[in-house]
């Protein structure tokens, strides 16, 4: 039985900078969900929220006030490590954000990429088309 759409499971994608990866998680959620899921882009800027919209996010929200009230909203978080990193993504990423996604009561799936001023040791060297397919499995798994 499907749920009401007010019911339906909620995934927040948050990006920066341009939305690129955002819009692959929003294009690849909606190929995966098929509308049975909202998604919310919220974004560092304007232009990386209209990209993950134009992609096929429901809604979508941009600036640190805009995270702070919205990363509570979904059941799910995806995005790049650097959206729970203060001053990362070229200083995009406010503490005030990283704080308030990393207090969402929600399960955080994040793309390990590298930053500027942090190295992730890794045993695996992944594409990013692989880290958003790996994140897109772990997405079904915990909401089908």
């Amino acid at each position: 039985m499907m749920q009401e759409k007010n019911d339906r499971k909620k995934i927040v994608v948050v990006d920066g900078m341009g939305g690129g990866i955002g819009v692959q998680l929003v294009t690849k959620l909606r190929e995966a969900f098929d509308g049975s899921v909202e998604i919310i882009a919220l974004g560092t800027n304007a232009v990386a929220v209209e990209r993950m919209v134009k992609a096929g996010a429901g809604r979508g929200a941009a600036g640190e006030n805009a995270i702070k009230q919205s990363a509570g909203l979904g059941d799910l978080i995806l995005g790049p490590i650097g959206i729970v990193i203060s001053n990362s993504m070229m200083g995009e990423i406010t503490r005030t954000m990283a704080d308030a996604i990393l207090a969402a009561n929600a399960e955080r799936i994040l793309l390990p990429l590298q930053n500027d001023h942090i190295t992730l040791a890794v045993t695996e060297s992944l594409s990013l088309s692989k880290m958003i397919e790996r994140a897109i499995e772990l997405a079904k798994e915990r909401l089908l």
